[in-house]
């Protein structure tokens, strides 16, 4: 039976603001080498604009974890780049240059975060903002000082109502006029670096699309390579971790804002699992695309397998998916890619397309991703 349309009247949210702020304004005004460890909780929050201005007003580097991925222009001045898996040996090579104080914010630091952390990168004190106690404290073996509670409202009062700085965001891509589909050949070609592949997509999706990236070695090879015009446009979940996720998410977040550009980056192994989400996109002809890496295998796992045990059981595909014909299949436009060239026409069809578009990228099955610093 239908329901009809109804309303539910929530509790008013209240954010809590803590009373240690005048600690954290005297450890940063003392400290020498601080850092910026920013994580996943500054996406919920929406502290983008604080923690900007945090960094340029204390003159504080920032480093993100993956989850933090997105919540930082990559042309911000003095961001590091991304720590952990998917992390940058800029990154790595100031967190172990003598940090005094060690700044979190929204972050539990677990093993995906803190992916080759050392003992020499132990600051001196860290200051953890976080919304709930649970992990405060836990992962660093240094003088953790608690902030609990929202981060932007308790990074507004530490700023102390300071306008932040206006920076400009970044221009979107031009697009041209999208080029009639053409098919790939199926010949002998040597496959894209999957690095190759997430800087394509960076040339060719506007500043402003939201990227949902899931659950394997795809969304790594974006956290070090795809660069972030825009805070807020690249989400991925570091914490469950769910092979395909990121399908359903990229859907849901179209059809709650179908104004804004939304984009997938996933993997053959997750849209085996999920992939049949895209029916719903294409029944509502949300105009979306799906971005999918193709090396025929479970490639974090299949990598951490070999790198950990020296052999892998059951990662690789005897029979690969074709992934361009499964989302024919299932209503949407499809491409198989083995070219940039190809990659560039497809982007830039899927650009002006008013419904779904899957652009399946074949990639090279041999490349070792940024995900081997997990112990």
């Amino acid at each position: 039976q239908e329901i009809e349309p109804f309303e539910l009247s929530l509790p008013e949210y209240q954010p809590s603001i803590s009373p240690k702020i005048h600690e954290v304004r005297a450890l940063l005004q003392k400290a020498k080498r601080p850092l910026l460890f920013v994580g996943k909780g500054v996406h919920i929050s929406g502290a983008y604009k604080e923690v900007e201005e945090l960094s340029l007003q204390y003159n504080v580097p920032i480093i993100t974890t993956p989850g933090g991925k997105g919540a930082v222009r990559t042309n911000l001045p003095g961001y590091l780049g991304p720590f952990g898996l998917g992390g940058t040996e800029r990154a790595s090579n100031y967190a172990r240059s003598g940090v005094d104080l060690l700044v979190v914010i929204g972050t539990k630091l677990s093993d995906m975060s803190l992916a080759g952390f050392t003992e020499d990168m132990i600051p001196r004190q860290v200051i953890q903002f976080d919304v709930d106690p649970v992990f405060v404290g836990k992962s660093i073996p240094a003088p953790t000082l608690a902030i609990i509670g929202d981060a932007k409202a308790n990074l507004q009062a530490l700023l102390t109502g300071d306008a932040a700085p206006e920076v400009a965001a970044g221009n979107a891509v031009g697009h041209q006029q999208a080029k009639e589909r053409g098919s790939a050949s199926e010949g002998e070609r040597n496959p894209l670096s999957a690095a190759t592949a997430v800087r394509l997509m960076r040339n060719w999706l506007p500043a402003d699309t939201v990227v949902f990236g899931d659950d394997g070695s795809h969304t790594f090879y974006a956290i070090e390579h795809f660069d972030i015009l825009k805070e807020g446009t690249f989400i991925s979940d570091d914490v469950f971790g769910t092979m395909g996720h990121a399908i359903g998410y990229a859907i849901g977040a179209k059809f709650a804002g179908k104004e804004n550009p939304v984009a997938c980056l996933t993997g053959d192994g997750c849209m085996m699992m999920h992939g049949t989400e895209i029916s719903a996109a294409v029944c509502h002809g949300l105009p979306m695309t799906f971005v999918v890496l193709n090396n025929g295998r479970l490639d974090m796992v299949d990598k951490g397998m070999r790198y950990n045990v020296g052999r892998a059981v059951g990662t690789v595909y005897e029979a690969p998916a074709n992934i361009a014909m499964f989302g024919e299949s299932l209503g949407a436009v499809a491409f198989r890619c083995h070219t940039e060239q190809e990659v560039e026409s497809a982007l830039e069809f899927a650009a002006a397309h008013q419904g779904p578009t899957v652009v399946e990228i074949m990639v090279d099955p041999d490349e070792i991703p940024p995900t081997l610093k997990r112990g």
